[in-house]
């Protein structure tokens, strides 16, 4: 059947060829004109009119007798464009993840690179200051001379650093590099009032021996973490936790509270100190006092501002039944 249709189309396509070249001749002597346009270009028209209409019929031919031809025309091609814009659809997501991947990525060299520069310095000679390590810790009263407090604190970091980095370099001085800006920065929130901590942080991994240390400063507000007598953590327990090694290890965990608790208050010391011999205290106070609950609570022993020391104790106490 298709070999016939097809023979049908070429034989077709014969004969109509011809037809619509001699209309097109016979059109152009006779000096015919359609909207006015010379009768050399109505006849050009008049041919491509009937090569449209070869196209036409071979087309209308094969959608009445090939039913393979309407499925793909009518059903296939719908529902592959229906699929396209499917997919279109679903790559959309996908494309967006490969954003985020490729930004993960450009993240991921960079925290390379930064290690393998860290690496060469370590080859190079001893790192004595890391990157973002906190060099000098200042407490400024804007109540007192600002200009003159921020020199003698520029003055001292400066001596600080010296002895870490050129500790046999007894002539240099000024070794901290600062931006201008940041300078700026530091005298404008000290002018505001207030008391402030003023935390000097190097910017660059430093060798011993390199002449200069890049700084730049955090201003933190010096306040009240911390009163005295102040419950910081506390925590219960009960029959199966009266033994010694179950109350070393609840001790520990308390301490690790709180010390989570205070910074985040905003406290910047990195350990907290503990005052009495809290643990015979408990000891004492179990062999006394079984088998009922009692509390473990973690007390500030003095006052503690933003740089100050936390000083604590534990208490244990009695829970009424």
């Amino acid at each position: 059947m298709a070999w016939i249709l097809i023979v049908f189309l070429i034989l077709l396509g014969g004969l109509i060829a011809p037809f619509g070249d001699i209309l097109g001749t016979k059109i152009g002597k006779a000096r015919f004109s359609i909207l006015k346009l010379r009768p050399k270009k109505t006849a050009t028209i008049i041919t491509i009119i009937t090569g449209g209409f070869i196209s036409s019929i071979s087309i209308g031919l094969l959608i009445l007798v090939s039913e393979e031809f309407r499925q793909r025309l009518f059903v296939d091609i719908p529902f592959l464009q229906k699929t396209l814009d499917e997919s279109k659809r679903a790559l959309i997501p996908l494309q967006e993840e490969r954003k985020e991947l490729e930004g993960k990525i450009i993240q991921k060299e960079k925290d390379l690179n930064q290690l393998k520069n860290s690496i060469k310095e370590f080859r190079r000679g001893n790192i004595v200051i890391k990157r973002g390590q906190t060099l000098f810790i200042a407490e400024i009263n804007s109540s007192s001379n600002i200009k003159k407090d921020l020199t003698k604190i520029f003055n001292e970091a400066d001596k600080f650093v010296r002895n870490i980095v050129i500790p046999n370099n007894k002539e240099a001085k000024n070794i901290l590099l600062w931006r201008p800006s940041d300078i700026t920065k530091i005298e404008s929130i000290a002018a505001r009032g207030g008391n402030w901590i003023l935390l000097i942080k190097s910017a660059t991994n430093v060798l011993k021996g390199d002449n200069y240390v890049f700084v730049s400063p955090d201003f933190l507000e010096n306040k009240l973490i911390v009163k005295k007598g102040d419950v910081i953590t506390s925590s219960i327990l009960g029959e199966s936790d009266l033994n010694i090694k179950s109350i070393n290890l609840k001790i520990k965990s308390l301490l690790r509270e709180t010390s989570d608790e205070i910074k985040s208050r905003g406290s910047q010391v990195s350990e907290i100190k503990t005052n009495g011999n809290f643990v015979k205290e408990i000891r004492d106070f179990l062999q006394e006092n079984k088998k009922i609950k009692f509390k473990l609570e973690v007390v500030s022993l003095r006052d503690s501002k933003t740089v100050e020391p936390i000083v604590v104790e534990i208490n244990i106490l009695k829970i009424a039944s």
